[in-house]
């Protein structure tokens, strides 16, 4: 009995057991100081499918062999990008979608997410070349590529010359707001599509039916992925990079090719992301970004060298699950306090690094 137990613990590993029980202890503290819990639930359900995506960008880089990608914001501005181009050529009101509000939008989504991730997978080549060489130090490399990244494109997203009065600064110069409005755009389109409420219409469980499945398809077309040649050989190149050049696969192309999907998810998931919250956050605030998605990913099963879908789907929940949750009760046990950033800081970055020093120590063992 003892044997089952000890292997049961081992499958769903520390992190993932403490989040697992703290999110149930909290959902009862929540009841308990007579907060809505099920406004808290739909909020989860919204952040479990706004964030998903960026969360599987993970899951190729770990996959080919370069670790968490937290570089990811290479793809974060490239879909930033994407879609302020939808903006400014106002794709949503065009006059072929003239008295369709609902196809415009979802035409302006797909011309940001294919136009996005287009420039991300060539930047993720770039990328992943660089990667190729600084073997051993990728997530290193991928932190301070992140944040020069981030550092570069404030510097374009004040220059350029954008023309339209939803991106650029109301009084005088050129340049893009802080935050960008989607409400001309694209705009919770994802949230509203097939979407319904269980129970009271204005009370009950909201289930953002065209997010959840637009994150569900990407988990769907990535695990086809992985399953296909290139998906195995890719796996093979990251898992036992000796045993796959053995085998005649060229394990730099397929780290390369891992990065460039990791860095083209990146693209389409900013810009799930931001139609959920109904606009686009610029210049520093996706700096962070690449940690909650590699603590997600981490929660949810996933080790430095090993990512499965399932990872992504069930760490994404418990993450932003016990953020939305644990946060408000938090403050409600210690009043006068806003603990949110403070915790959210230690739960994520706390993960990161449970994960890498049991990488470490792996690593130690083998030699």
């Amino acid at each position: 009995m003892n044997k089952h137990i000890k292997g049961f613990y081992q499958s769903i590993g520390l992190p993932r057991l403490i989040i697992l029980l703290f999110f149930i202890v909290v959902l009862f503290g929540a009841a308990f100081y007579d907060m809505d819990v099920v406004a808290l639930m739909s909020n989860v359900l919204r952040r479990w499918g706004m964030y998903g995506i960026l969360v599987l960008a993970m899951v190729p880089s770990i996959q080919c062999g370069i670790g968490p990608n937290f570089g990811v914001s290479l793809g974060i501005v490239c879909g930033l990008f994407g879609s302020l181009v939808a903006i400014e050529l106002d794709i949503a009101n065009l006059s072929i979608f003239a008295g369709n509000q609902t196809l415009g939008a979802w035409m302006s989504l797909l011309f940001a997410v294919v136009l996005s991730a287009v420039i991300a997978w060539f930047v993720g080549m770039g990328y992943g070349v660089l990667l190729n060489r600084v073997k051993g130090s990728e997530m290193t490399v991928s932190t301070y590529v992140g944040f020069s990244v981030i550092a570069f494109m404030n510097i374009l997203w004040v220059t350029l010359p954008f023309g339209s009065g939803d991106i650029k600064w109301p009084i005088g110069g050129e340049g893009a707001r802080n935050t960008i409005s989607l409400a001309g755009s694209f705009s919770e389109i994802m949230n509203k599509t097939g979407s319904f409420t269980i129970g009271d219409p204005e009370t009950g469980l909201f289930v953002p039916t065209g997010l959840l499945l637009f994150f569900f398809l990407f988990c769907f077309l990535m695990y086809l992925f992985l399953k296909s040649r290139t998906g195995i050989a890719m796996s093979a190149a990251g898992a036992n990079p000796s045993f796959a050049t053995a085998s005649g696969i060229h394990v730099n192309k397929m780290r390369i090719i891992g990065t460039a999907l990791s860095t083209s998810l990146g693209a389409v998931g900013i810009i799930t992301y931001a139609q959920a919250f109904g606009f686009l956050q610029m210049y520093n605030a996706p700096l962070m970004m690449g940690f909650a998605c590699v603590a997600a990913v981490l929660i949810g099963g996933a080790s430095t060298t090993r990512a499965r879908i399932s990872h992504v789907i069930i760490g994404t929940f418990l993450f932003q699950g016990l953020l939305v949750v644990a946060l408000p009760v938090a403050n409600k046990v210690l009043v006068g306090t806003d603990l949110s950033d403070i915790m959210r800081m230690i739960i994520s970055n706390g993960i990161i690094l449970y994960a890498l020093t049991k990488a470490k120590g792996g690593a130690a063992n083998e030699e």
